[in-house]
């Protein structure tokens, strides 16, 4: 699984980060959302697609291995 985000849509709400912190932070001067694992680890994946379905906006996209 690749994991990347649409910063310019992000609208802040941290539920990515609140979800998953490995996967998601925030930048601090204006909370958008920044992915510092885009490719983590199999037992996340669940998690993950769990935090992207959370987002009120869809900024977190996610990509299958075989689509890269």
């Amino acid at each position: 699984m690749h994991v990347r985000a649409d910063q310019s849509i992000c609208a802040t709400s941290g539920q990515c980060t609140e979800t998953l912190p490995e996967v998601f932070s925030e930048q601090d001067e204006d909370g958008v959302v920044v992915v510092h694992n885009p490719r983590p680890d199999r037992s996340l994946w669940q998690d993950v697609r769990d935090a992207a379905r959370r987002c009120p906006v869809a900024a977190i996209i996610l990509s299958d291995p075989g689509d890269e």
